[in-house]
């Protein structure tokens, strides 16, 4: 069954070294699938950034960032070749929470079974309202 994702950035942590500032150490993320039917599930996530891999060369200014380049970092961090791939387990999260959505589970007490002599009343004991 395939999805359709929609990714979001909902927040960061940002901190000063001795020679950056404002570099970005975590994200705070959600990731949105959608099936063919128009159900939805989401998986929440936070993904660190480690300060010892900031290029210095190619650091791009806080002011400068996109969205689109953040998700990218998180992107290749949960769903790359590295060994911090976790992409199997947010999809398997996502169909779970869609499949609660989808198939709605009810719990049904004592009284209301279907052969119960109360099936279908006001099991709570209080005469209805007349109308």
């Amino acid at each position: 069954m395939g999805y359709t994702y929609d990714w979001k950035l909902t927040g960061i942590r940002k901190q000063n070294t001795d020679t950056l500032d404002n570099v970005i150490v975590n994200t705070y993320w959600r990731l949105t699938g959608v099936d063919e039917t128009g159900h939805s599930g989401s998986f929440t996530g936070a993904t660190p950034l480690s300060l010892d891999s900031v290029d210095t060369a190619s650091f791009t200014t806080y002011e400068e960032l996109s969205e689109n380049q953040v998700l990218g970092w998180v992107k290749d961090i949960v769903s790359g070749s590295g060994p911090s791939n976790y992409w199997s387990h947010i999809q398997s999260q996502i169909e779970k929470d869609i499949n609660v959505h989808k198939y709605n589970r009810v719990m049904v007490m004592e009284n209301d079974l279907p052969w119960a002599e109360t099936s279908g009343s006001n099991s709570y004991g209080v005469n209805p309202l007349p109308v």
